[in-house]
């Protein structure tokens, strides 16, 4: 049940992502906005905030990259944590501490929790038979292993999911498993692993989660959970015979680690360590403090990590807080198709800068307004630039704008001394005033994609109020209706300027220079744009107008659209299978084969044919007519001079009324064009022989 009265502190967490390939916008999208968003907006509201996360470095996922790159692990995570740390400080992911799972902290807090289960008996020993590669001399991880799926017969099922059906698997359900290390049928081969028995918890979560959290979890976070629970839980290993990862503390552990899944939520724990350490603060309060509120912000594949396992693991080391919520996102697909790492669908964060550089905002915008909240959503490059042209340049922006060049045009830059506020002057304002609590209302129940929306609602009220008045008309009439118009437009303005730094905190940034406020003394938080007579007070000189955002144009968005097609066209080559290979013949068969030397002399589409070309090769000592049916690859005038290979001894064969007599010999590139095979000398003679 979510806290009645207000929390003394917040603990949030955003995922940890692995460290194994960049970030893309499908992350930012799922977990880190929206914990940024809820995360700056509790600062502003002047709460005790850690946000902590970090980079998961341990598990296959590594071990198979490092292997596939032929680099050690520690190769890759360094490589890949500085890319990613980076990628959020550029898109302004503010958390208070950016760990890492290879971190002395995080290994000695993981060996800790993993101790004291172990004293306490909360973990059963089994000995099973697991997969081993006789060659590699290892046991082979999951994902160390493909086989044909059970459930839907796919061929390339990994041992702990079937990517085509989506069933959970083990690798010894898979039939025909071989090993991805060396290609070998693996053998089963006896271990002993360590097993959290999460029937054990099976009372305490129905509970706390279809009881207490029924009314207040997503649907999609208490359906996932619920499944799970009324399926009945199992033990599950929290052990695993690899090299790389936490070995475990205890004796019999030699050669085996902790298991990725159990490690990588305790890095929340050794996150905030660190960062109390730093700040010379006690970590305790943030994790074992009833009064504290823990939120952890993650996509919908990490649900049962988030809401039964870890919380059975806290339950079990006895002193721990439960998350308050867990506001699982979809997933997010980009222009109809799912993201794929492994197929380079994606906006990667780090290109889109190169791209469109200093235009963060625009995406996180874009990723907030059509964020996958309640169902799987498709960012699409056509609505990324609507939402930009239409709602940030030409509502905030214009707005924004207007504003500040008419304050210098009118009054040198100085806020005016308001006349007597006419009824619509005052409606306005309030209106400003209810904004902070609209917003609250939306983001205390993480709707960011409604809250977005209502942020460009007060942009909305900025501009009509603007278009409304026309104060660039009523200045040659009445000078002091002007002043009491333009004082309530700045005051608009600078609310927009505090209320849109957990949405867009490099433009809040800018604003607030325009406007300077923010580092002066005119220093606003969330609640006091409600209670403030005036935000900005007549006096007040603002700086000169700069915009806020640019308009986006279709050859940019084009060159997206084209980055995305090659992609597509480059993954369709590398999923065409290769054609298996036909049955073994003999030399004496292939002997029977007259394959000669031939060229191009003549070339003419076939009438009402759209596929065949009616050619005449010469062949030394003849020529000869040959139908082929290349026409969609090649027009007649570009291959006159060709050398070709020609099959000679072919028996010949009419079609549409004329007599072929011989084939040409054709292959594809990559992109499905035909392509002639022939020699490559120019100096070989029409009617050799090819043997």
């Amino acid at each position: 049940m979510a806290q009645n009265t207000a929390p003394t502190r917040y603990t949030i967490t955003a995922a940890l992502p692995y460290t194994n390939g960049p970030i893309h916008i499908g992350h930012l999208a799922g977990v880190y906005v929206p914990a940024d968003i809820y995360s700056r907006y509790l600062r502003l509201k002047g709460n005790d905030v850690a946000f902590v996360c970090g980079s998961d470095e341990h598990g296959v996922a590594i071990s198979m990259k490092a292997k596939k790159e032929g680099v050690t692990p520690t190769e890759i995570i360094d490589k890949y944590h500085g890319i990613i740390k980076k990628s959020f400080a550029d898109f302004g992911i503010s958390f208070d501490n950016y760990s890492r799972t290879s971190a002395q902290v995080h290994h000695e807090t993981a060996s800790e929790f993993f101790k004291k289960m172990y004293d306490q008996g909360d973990f059963i020993e089994e000995e099973t038979e697991q997969l081993y590669d006789d060659e590699a001399k290892q046991f082979l991880a999951d994902r160390f292993v493909i086989g044909t799926c059970p459930k839907c017969g796919h061929e390339e099922a990994y041992g702990d999911q079937c990517e085509n059906c989506g069933s959970s698997l083990n690798a010894t359900d898979l039939i025909n498993p071989k090993s991805t290390i060396t290609g070998t049928v693996p053998s089963l081969k006896k271990t002993k692993h360590w097993f959290l028995p999460l029937d054990r918890y099976e009372g305490f979560l129905k509970k706390w989660i279809l009881e207490e959290h029924k009314s207040d979890w997503k649907p999609n976070v208490y359906g996932q959970c619920k499944s799970w629970i009324d399926e009945g839980l199992k033990p599950r290993a929290v052990t695993r015979d690899l090299d790389w990862g936490i070995p475990v503390p205890v004796e019999g552990g030699e050669g085996k680690v902790l298991y990725v899944w159990f490690d990588a939520p305790i890095g929340y724990i050794s996150s905030t360590k660190e960062w109390a350490e730093r700040e010379g603060k006690d970590w305790e309060p943030y994790w074992k403090d009833k009064d504290t509120k823990l939120v952890h912000f993650i996509g919908k594949d990490n649900i049962v990590f988030h809401c039964i396992i870890f919380p059975s693991m806290l339950k079990a080391n006895g002193d721990f807080i439960l998350p308050d919520n867990v506001p699982a996102n979809e997933f997010l697909n980009l222009e109809g198709n799912k993201l794929s790492t492994s197929k380079n669908w994606a906006v990667w964060l780090h290109e889109y800068l190169e791209e469109f550089p200093e235009m963060q905002d625009v995406l996180r915008y874009a990723l907030t307004a059509n964020a996958p909240e309640t169902k799987d959503n498709d960012f699409t490059w056509k609505d990324f630039q609507a939402r930009n042209n239409n709602e940030l340049v030409a509502i905030f922006g214009n707005f924004v704008n207007r504003v500040a060049v008419l304050t210098h045009k009118y009054y040198s830059g100085e806020v005016p001394v308001p006349s007597e506020l006419t009824e619509v002057d005052k409606e306005a304002l309030n209106t400003l005033k209810e904004f902070p609590e609209t917003l609250a209302r939306s983001l205390e129940r993480y709707r960011f994609r409604e809250a977005s929306q209502e942020l460009m609602n007060l942009a909305r009220l900025g501009n009509k109020y603007l278009a409304d008045q026309e104060p660039w008309k009523l200045i040659k009439t009445d000078e002091e209706r002007v002043k009491t118009i333009m004082y309530v437009a700045l005051q608009i303005a600078t609310g927009l300027a505090f209320l849109s730094e957990p949405f867009l905190p490099f433009t809040s940034e800018k604003l607030k220079g325009i406007l300077n406020v923010g580092a002066s003394s005119i220093k606003i938080d969330w609640d006091g744009i409600a209670a403030a007579e005036a935000l900005l007070p007549a006096g007040h000189s603002i700086n000169k107008s700069e915009l806020l955002f640019r308009k986006i144009e279709d050859k940019e968005i084009q060159q997206q659209l084209d980055k995305l097609e090659a992609t597509k066209k480059i993954n369709a080559q590398m999923e065409k299978e290769a054609a298996p290979l036909k049955e073994t013949i003999t030399f004496d068969d292939f002997a029977k084969l007259d394959l000669r030397v031939g060229t191009i002399i003549e070339a003419e589409k076939m009438p009402k044919a759209n596929k065949l070309l009616v050619l005449q090769v010469d062949m030394g000592l003849e020529t000869r007519t040959i139908v082929s049916g290349i026409a969609n690859s090649f027009a007649p005038e570009d291959i006159i001079g060709k050398k070709v290979t020609v099959v000679a001894n072919l028996a010949p064969r009419k079609l549409r009324g004329v007599e072929s007599q011989g084939m040409i010999l054709m292959t594809e590139n990559k992109n499905g064009k035909l392509v002639f095979v022939n020699p490559d000398e120019q100096d070989v003679t029409n009617g050799e022989t090819i043997n």
